[in-house]
């Protein structure tokens, strides 16, 4: 466009015979809209990135190449002012909804594979990553099938589809009454999921810029990336603290958590976020496909490889790229040779992912063995997840006010400085966890180890004292108190199994017990239960709970020495809601959750009872001589005692490193990216998030340690080592300067033969090109390749 100053060219280097359109500003637009898409992080940051990565922003032409002014006014400088597009809100409300979905599903799903499903922490966890790495690597798929066949608008239409049926067969599942089998739908809708988000990630963002008229409306987009960024961060903050409360504290179809609204709820705003979706149709702009620049590097790189392999004794090249020379166009080979050197910097990064995405997966299970009662309200394990977008919102504006400042002061200015800082903040974050899982491990229950067994007695008759005589080594003569917990020991086997014979001698006036004869295996706990009714004078030996429920919610078993027919009721203290109701003689471990509870005994209120995360309870109850009903509460196993909060440092420092990784890595993949390498440099960034979760589940399979502790120090051992090769690669890394290649490069292709007068001309007359370029919007080399 024309400039105030009567036409003249703004930078003064457009040659006499440029023609008047040519004459705008040196920032191609394309640049300034990667900018604004390039600021977030975290991994909502992650999701905008890809959601305009791999999309051809930079190769589509603008206003589908109507760049000319169309006016005596626009010519002279006086834009007229664009209405803002309605149909970008139609595309934001969409992303909320879709967001919501996936973090909701995603922040309780590691908890309803290992306690709905009963997959092993160790399984869930690899299920967990697997998922993630899918969603990730389906981001290419997106983009090339939105570029090269169907276009942004069907690809998000198609695959939110896909989406919503793999919402609906995870709900499905989860719903007991329908019997359908769990894990088959559980992971075929995990499977669609990953194709439907992943597939849609590069489209939606892209899609919203499309409806934007370039350069005119800038500002207006400005704000459209603001809004869809806060989309993002709204739908993933809203989502991970709501469906966890879903999850825990509604009861449905008879079960203590309620899976299928927690995972129904999201699925129907993913299906709200097609309708919306599609309620804008009329007003969307939509542009055809284009062609997709991953799939031209991609060629060029197998075809240098191919053909490098079959003339590299006849015919040498100086570098193997230069083999693609005879196919495709030399400036496109240039480009990917930078490409290449970036993504030897890029070979350390997925580390740091690795330990990054484990916020979903350990450290929810590190947060199952933790003290989450607040006084007033419980914190779920889940839950806490929600602080790394709370976290996000809060650093990234200090990162520019005070932490940047900061770090110059000691020397870290440089963007690779940045990120190795980023990767160590990350070791430091798994060290603090490691250390929080030692001391967690203090409260763990002692199981019996090889050659012993765990023993406990309990006394069901009040005022009643007895004495069990065995041939327990060490153990042959045992006392036993009346009512409650009265005995608990580690006792040594001579042998891996022991026939035990034991009599038991009552306390003059008491009812007399029979003995008998009991095999006990050693590794294993055992209690017996001393009683007078019910199957009356026959002790109940049964194996007891050795380690803290995997659920988190507390576990209770009735021992009751009454009447068979009796009621035993356990009422919630604050909502009065009867959350157990079973016979006296019915002696299964229940699951209840962490709260107060009125226990009644036919129908008549015996004590409050207190049942907190991770404690395995005994309810013992007898009748007194005087003809009352005694109830006590004993502890098998005790409640996670360590609080939940101590795990907020660890978030907090992964999230400092977060920001400055994220960040950091974006910018520096957008600088130092050829100009129209920049889409495929983003695609490749998000490629080390994918490969960081194959890393976790590598070594997940491994099972490498029994302690969880040690598996955290691994990680942060792996960070370090890690950062120290990032930082011998970056110090041989040579810096890009995009804008000085293609001018070099620019000089090479188009050299005249005939004279150095010549050259000076192309020289002076290369802005104008690269002008053309940037205005138009297609790489010159992509351009000849479609002339060829």
């Amino acid at each position: 466009m024309a400039d105030d100053n009567g036409g003249k060219p703004a930078n003064g280097n457009v040659s006499e015979n440029a023609p008047a359109d040519a004459i705008e500003t040196d920032t191609p637009v394309a640049t300034k809209s990667n900018e604004i898409e390039d600021k977030p992080t975290s991994e909502k940051a992650r999701d905008f990135v890809s959601a305009i990565t791999p999309s051809k922003l930079s190769d589509e032409p603008v206003n589908n190449g109507e760049v000319e002014a169309t006016n005596v006014s626009e010519a002279e400088g006086q834009v007229k002012k664009l209405p803002y597009p309605k149909s970008v809100f139609f595309i934001i409300s969409n992303e909320f909804c879709e967001r919501f979905n996936y973090y909701g599903m995603r922040t309780i799903l590691v908890l309803y594979l290992s306690r709905q499903l009963d997959y092993s922490d160790d399984t869930a966890t690899v299920i967990f990553h697997i998922f993630t790495m899918f969603v990730y690597f389906l981001c290419i798929l997106g983009a090339i099938i939105s570029d090269s066949w169907l276009g942004k608008f069907k690809t998000i239409l198609y695959l939110s589809l896909v989406y919503v049926c793999g919402s609906v067969l995870i709900t499905l599942g989860a719903i007991p009454p329908l019997n359908l089998p769990a894990t088959t739908f559980t992971m075929l809708g995990l499977s669609l999921i990953a194709l439907g988000s992943g597939g849609i990630k590069p489209c939606v963002s892209a899609f919203g810029g499309d409806q934007f008229k370039m350069p005119e409306q800038i500002k207006q987009m400005t704000t459209f990336f603001s809004l869809f960024y806060f989309s993002i961060n709204a739908g993933s903050l809203i989502s991970t603290t709501v469906t966890p409360i879903l999850r825990e504290d509604v009861a449905c179809f008879g079960e203590k958590e309620c899976y299928s609204l927690a995972f129904g709820v999201p699925a129907v705003l993913m299906a709200v976020s097609i309708v919306i979706f599609v309620l804008g149709r009329p007003l969307y702009k939509s542009k055809p496909p284009a062609g997709n620049m991953v799939v031209l590097v991609s060629k060029t790189i197998g075809n240098a490889i191919s053909t490098k392999w079959k003339e590299k004794k006849t015919n040498p090249r100086e570098h193997w790229l230069d083999y693609a020379d005879k196919k495709y166009d030399r400036q496109l080979i240039e480009d990917v040779k930078v490409l290449m050197r970036v993504l030897v910097l890029y070979l350390p990064l997925p580390i740091f992912w690795a330990l990054f995405d484990q916020q979903g997966s350990r450290w929810t299970f590190q947060a199952t063995r933790m003290d989450g009662d607040m006084g007033s309200w419980d914190i779920k394990p889940d839950q806490l997840q929600v602080l790394n977008p709370l976290l996000i919102l809060v650093f990234i504006p200090l990162y520019d006010v005070a932490f940047y400042p900061a770090l110059s002061l000691i020397g870290i200015r440089r963007p690779l400085q940045k990120l190795t800082m980023g990767g160590i903040l990350a070791g430091v974050a798994f060290i603090i966890s490691g250390v929080v899982e030692l001391e967690l491990e203090k409260t763990y229950p002692i199981t019996p180890s090889a050659g012993y067994i765990q023993l406990r007695i309990f006394n069901g008759i009040p005022d009643c004292s007895y004495t069990i005589n065995s041939n327990l080594t060490g153990f042959e003569e045992i006392p036993i108190n009346g009512f409650g917990k009265e005995f608990e020991h580690f006792i040594h086997l001579e042998n891996t199994s022991v026939s035990v014979f034991y009599t038991i001698k009552e306390q003059k006036d008491c009812p007399k017990l029979s003995g008998g004869v009991y095999e006990f295996k050693e590794k294993t706990a055992y209690s017996i239960f001393l009683k007078d009714k019910i199957n009356a004078q026959v002790p109940f030996i049964y194996r007891e709970q050795m380690e803290k429920p995997s659920r988190a919610n507390p576990l209770v078993r009735n021992l009751a020495n009454i009447d068979a027919d009796t009621d035993i009721v356990w009422k919630s203290h604050k909502s009065g809601d009867v959350e157990s109701s079973k016979k006296a003689d019915d002696r299964k471990i229940m699951e209840l959750r962490a709260t107060n509870y009125d226990v009644l005994v036919d129908n008549v209120e015996m004590q409050e009872a207190q049942l907190r995360h991770g404690g395995v309870y005994a309810l013992i109850v007898g009748v007194a001589n005087n003809g009352s009903t005694l109830t006590k509460l004993e502890e098998v196993i005790p409640p996670n005692s360590m609080n939940i909060l101590w795990l907020v440092p660890q978030y907090v420092v992964m999230t400092l490193g977060e920001v400055m990784f994220s960040v950091t890595g974006l910018e520096f993949s957008y600088s130092q990216a050829p100009l129209a390498m920049k889409s495929v440099l983003q695609a490749c960034w998000l490629l080390t998030v994918a490969f960081g979760n194959v890393i976790v589940v590598i070594v997940a399979e491994a099972k490498i340690f029994k302690s969880q502790a040690s598996e955290f120090f691994l990680f942060a051992g792996l960070m370090f080592a890690d950062m120290i090769v990032f930082m011998w690669v970056a110090y041989r890394y040579k810096p890009n300067n995009p804008i000085l290649s293609e001018s070099t490069q620019n000089l090479i292709d188009d050299q005249p033969e005939t004279s150095k007068d010549a050259s000076i001309a192309k020289n002076n007359n290369y802005d104008f090109q690269q002008r053309e370029q940037q205005k138009q919007r297609v790489p010159r080399y992509t351009k000849r390749q479609q002339v060829d």
